[in-house]
């Protein structure tokens, strides 16, 4: 993987560059990251925490569906005792004068005396139904999970989209910025000079200086939004933050297949995650209320033990017990009807949950063409009044340079390029931005790259 490759080669140099550091006085520079849309993406998956923590919860969901396995297989346990002891055989409703013919005391306890146990025991469910469902529920819960943590893994790989898109936007406006700054320049230049010639007054020369200093407060402006965006994605992808991050693709108008709402949403409707963990919620919520409700049935367990027991280990002899224990449940104080009442509760919640993914996809399907459709035509339109704005500049400045207006007219063409470039960058970010909205809506985000 090209990113992964690069990670490693990244820090390999900025322990170079630390080393070098201590030798150097100047700082080494920060050493480039090169990104596509893709790489990002792709980094992001490798690197977000949100994404790495959701994959320890699986682990998690798994512990529990191993737990829940292991009730219904043998449990086999072992022990070995070697004890001195004593016993008080009255407890047992000897009679005294017995214990006198036996040599015991009137106190009735024995002489002292050892005893060797060594021991396995084994113990079976032979039939439990709510256990059963217990483990079915569990391994139910290591698929919620694992769709859990694939929701956060395309909701990162659309946030990642977006954040790109973002960056991409800011690095256009600053270049529109320069753009606008040159453009003052030079206009600037041509006020001066038309000054020079007596053509123009020490007003236009001002006019377009004041203008300059705006269009630089706003490239300012918009580099600082450039750098802080880069940060912002930079956070998200998980890589480190002393890097100088230059993104390889550009915002731009690309065709897109006209497809009908419909086909949208029956494409989301069998692609997108959310509704498929939503069903393995009912699903989980469903088998939990019958494991509570089974425990209403008999259960049967078997268990038995086989070990040498005598005075010491050598005169020890075998034995052994075997049973077979029916458990009938009876009454436990209405625990178990309060845990049924709140079964039944969960599945109609997770049912109405249901209801509301489904309709926060056709929401967001829609909303996503609404946006697509709309940003597409602005696209056009904002091109269209960037032409504009440019022939307005181009015949202001002959007005003013052939000395039949002020550059009042010249400044006002300028801001309308300016404005028009804006609106440019803006309709292209919507337009992208409605691309990785509609293919997230869809659950095909990766048709984007």
């Amino acid at each position: 993987m090209v990113v992964r490759a690069y990670l490693l080669a990244l820090a390999l140099s900025l322990l170079g560059a630390g080393s070098a550091s201590a030798a150097a006085s100047e700082p080494a520079p920060q050493p480039e990251l090169r990104l596509s849309l893709h790489d990002a993406i792709e980094a992001a998956l490798d690197n977000n925490p949100k994404v790495r923590m959701l994959k320890e919860q699986i682990q998690t969901a798994q512990g529990i569906a191993d737990t829940s396995r292991g009730a219904l297989l043998p449990n086999l346990s072992g022990f070995v005792n070697q004890r001195n002891q004593t016993v008080n055989l009255a407890t047992f409703g000897i009679p005294s004068d017995k214990l006198s013919s036996l040599g015991i005391g009137s106190g009735g306890v024995t002489a002292p005396f050892n005893v060797f146990d060594a021991r396995a025991t084994i113990v079976q469910n032979l039939f439990s139904l709510s256990l059963l469902q217990r483990w079915h529920a569990a391994r139910t819960g290591v698929d919620v999970a694992s769709l859990e943590a694939e929701i956060t893994r395309r909701d990162t790989m659309a946030t990642v989209a977006l954040l790109y898109m973002e960056a991409l936007r800011a690095e256009a406006a600053v270049k529109a910025g320069e753009a606008n700054v040159e453009l003052g320049q030079r206009l600037l230049k041509l006020a001066q000079d038309r000054k020079k010639a007596g053509v123009a007054t020490g007003l236009d020369v001002t006019r377009e200086q004041v203008h300059l200093e705006n269009e630089k407060q706003r490239l300012l402006v918009a580099q600082s939004d450039r750098d802080g965006s880069k940060l912002n994605l930079i956070r998200v992808l998980g890589i480190d933050f002393d890097i100088r991050l230059t993104l390889t693709d550009e915002l731009k108008l690309v065709e897109i297949e006209g497809r009908h709402a419909h086909e949208i949403l029956a494409s989301a409707r069998e692609n997108r995650v959310e509704l498929k963990a939503q069903a393995t919620r009912e699903k989980l919520a469903a088998l939990s209320l019958s494991s509570i409700t089974s425990e209403r049935l008999p259960s049967l367990n078997f268990n038995g033990d086989y070990g040498w027991i005598g005075l010491k280990a050598d005169d020890a002899i075998g034995t052994r017990t075997v049973g077979v224990t029916l458990s009938v449940p009876i009454l436990d104080g209405g625990q178990r009807e309060g845990r049924i009442s709140e079964g039944r509760s969960k599945v109609r919640q997770e049912s109405i949950r249901m209801k509301d993914v489904s309709d926060q996809v056709t929401l967001e399907v829609r909303n996503a063409l609404i946006t697509l459709v709309s940003s597409r035509q602005q696209v056009s339109v904002a091109e269209e009044g960037l032409k504009l704005a440019h022939k307005e500049l181009e015949q202001a400045q002959d007005r003013f340079a052939a000395g039949v207006a002020n550059n009042i007219e010249v400044t006002n063409a300028q801001t309308s390029v300016a404005r028009a470039r804006d609106n440019v960058i803006e309709a292209l970010f919507r337009f992208n931005a409605s691309r990785v909205n509609l293919a997230r809506a869809e659950g095909q985000l990766e048709t984007l790259y």
